[in-house]
C-alpha cells in the first residue's frame, strides 16, 4: 500500500479528535511506515503549552510515533481494529529531542519494525520537520483488548 488517507486511518486507530495525531500515511510496507501530522495553531494543547510561544509537547510527538507504528502493526497482520484486537503503547526507550515543533510545521513520522516477540512489537522511530531531526526513540507496542 502506498498511501492511506484519514478515512482509512480511522479503521486502524481507536483515537479521535483531539488525540488522533496521524493525518496521512505516505508509504507503508511490511516493515516501514512514513506518515505525517500537520501541526495547526488550533491544536488544543497550544492553549497552555505555551501561550507566548506555542510548542508541541514532546510526549505528543512520541504518541504520534506510537500511533504511526500501531498502523504499521495492523497493516503487517492484515487486520483492522476491533474490540478484541487493540495495541497499546507499552514502552519508550532512548527518546531524544533535537528541535521544537511549532504551529505550521509538518511533522514527518517514520517507524521501522525491529523485532516481534509474541504480541509485542518494537520499532525504531524518527520524527522530522523539513529534514531536521525532531525526535528519535524506540517505541514498544503490545496487544491488548478493549474489555
Amino acid at each position: 500500500m502506498s498511501e492511506m488517507r484519514i478515512s482509512e486511518i480511522l479503521d486502524y486507530l481507536p483515537h479521535r479528535y483531539p488525540f488522533l495525531l496521524v493525518d496521512r500515511v505516505l508509504t507503508i510496507t511490511d516493515n516501514n511506515i512514513v506518515a505525517i501530522k500537520n501541526v495547526s495553531v488550533n491544536e488544543p494543547f497550544f492553549t497552555g503549552h505555551f501561550p507566548q510561544k506555542p510548542v508541541m509537547p514532546g510526549v505528543l510527538i512520541l504518541e504520534a510515533l506510537a500511533q504511526a507504528s500501531g498502523i504499521l502493526i495492523f497493516n503487517l497482520v492484515q487486520r483492522k481494529l476491533d474490540k478484541d484486537f487493540w495495541f497499546y503503547l507499552a514502552g519508550i526507550d532512548h527518546a531524544r529531542f533535537k528541535r521544537i515543533v511549532e504551529p505550521g510545521d509538518q511533522l514527518r513520522l517514520e517507524a521501522e519494525l525491529l523485532k516481534v516477540k509474541r504480541d509485542i512489537y518494537k520499532f525504531k522511530c524518527l520524527a522530522t520537520v523539513e529534514n531536521q531531526v525532531v525526535c528519535t526513540a524506540e517505541i514498544i507496542n503490545a496487544r491488548g483488548t478493549l474489555e
